[in-house]
């Protein structure tokens, strides 16, 4: 840079701009903390020698980390809410029923293609299935967002009962479609049965499952770190008043992460439905605790925490469930208490809540 240049005047709009590049990548200036990465591993490394046989352990271990990588889907969309709009969305789990029960009408109006024995033809149903499934949550999202959560920025403890209130209704509005009863949903025949590594079967859909969480990830940590879409939000982040001088909605960008966040949602229903192969319309109630038990082991708003989170909680339902099957109950608030006693903000805070 020559003295010219060093010295030429910088219009504000120019500096705002700077100064959105600097906040919402200083982050990445500083030293990754490989510690919580090594969580996952230490702890499947650890229950080794008590499960006994490898084989069993392997079993086990993709279980859990299928059953992780689902969780980590739809509590992605939660904790990026909560993270980038300060919103307690106990409503969530009304997004991951409704994704489930509109991908048992799509999938059972293409039965011919699900019950082919030939993978590509169960992906044609699948695939359609989770986008329909997507669009659906993240446009109801949108209804959400404007007519219950919009009122109550800012007032966690109405966001809280309003949500909530929110999902009993969306329970029972899928009950008028769909029925009360709990609906099967089979997996795709192809999608069936286990691969033999050795003595240990290894399910075919929970390798899709795993899979499909690290396709997610992968998705949302580009386009968080490497796309102005995720620098603006990062930014956003930061400082809002600054985003908003150079012009950009950041209402309208928080709007588009909550619908982003409830279509992650809706996918994490077709995937958890299909992993339990039946659909209820409690069925978002129920892994609420699990998606907040994630969230909050995470680090409230960040996506590699929740990844972390979620690897963790799955791994720790399927040893628990296999070793001490009483302790299973509880063993994942431990795990959090655990975790929390160590970091109080969980293991990748983003922000100071």
């Amino acid at each position: 840079m020559n003295r010219f240049e060093q010295n030429r005047p910088v219009a504000p709009k120019q500096q705002a701009r700077v100064a959105i590049k600097s906040e919402a990548t200083g982050r990445g200036a500083i030293a990754i903390d490989w510690t919580p990465l090594a969580l996952v591993p230490l702890l499947a490394i650890a229950v080794l020698p008590f499960i006994g046989s490898a084989s069993t352990w392997l079993t086990l271990t993709v279980a859990g980390l299928a059953m992780g990588m689902i969780i980590f889907i739809i509590a992605s969309g939660l904790t990026l809410v909560f993270g980038l709009m300060d919103v307690l969305n106990f409503g969530h789990g009304v997004f991951i029923a409704l994704g489930a029960f509109v991908a048992t009408s799509v999938l059972g109006a293409m039965s011919d293609w699900t019950g082919s024995a030939a993978l590509w033809r169960n992906l044609v149903a699948v695939l359609p299935a989770m986008a329909v499934a997507m669009l659906v949550a993240g446009a109801v999202g949108l209804a959400f967002e404007r007519l219950i959560v919009r009122p109550v920025y800012g007032q966690h403890l109405k966001q809280i009962l309003i949500t909530m209130g929110g999902m009993i209704i969306g329970e029972e509005l899928i009950k008028v479609i769909w029925g009360p009863q709990q609906i099967p949903l089979p997996l795709p025949e192809a999608m069936r049965g286990a691969w033999l590594v050795g003595e240990a079967a290894v399910e075919k859909y929970r390798v899709l499952a795993v899979g499909v969480g690290l396709a997610v990830f992968a998705l949302l940590a580009w386009t968080l770190a490497r796309t102005k879409l995720g620098l603006l939000i990062r930014a956003g982040v930061q400082d809002r008043e600054m985003v908003e001088s150079l012009g950009y909605g950041v209402r309208r960008l928080f709007v588009g992460v909550f619908v982003a966040g409830s279509a992650l949602a809706g996918l994490g229903g077709v995937m958890w439905g299909l992993y339990q192969q039946n659909v209820v319309p409690q069925m978002g109630a129920q892994v609420n605790v699990l998606i907040f038990i994630v969230i909050i082991i995470g680090g409230l708003g960040s996506t590699g925490g929740a990844l972390i989170g979620a690897l963790l909680v799955g791994l720790m339902a399927n040893y628990t469930g296999f070793l001490l099957p009483k302790v299973a109950l509880f063993s994942n608030i431990a795990l959090m208490v655990a975790i929390l006693l160590w970091r109080p903000q969980g293991v990748y805070p983003v922000a100071n809540r």
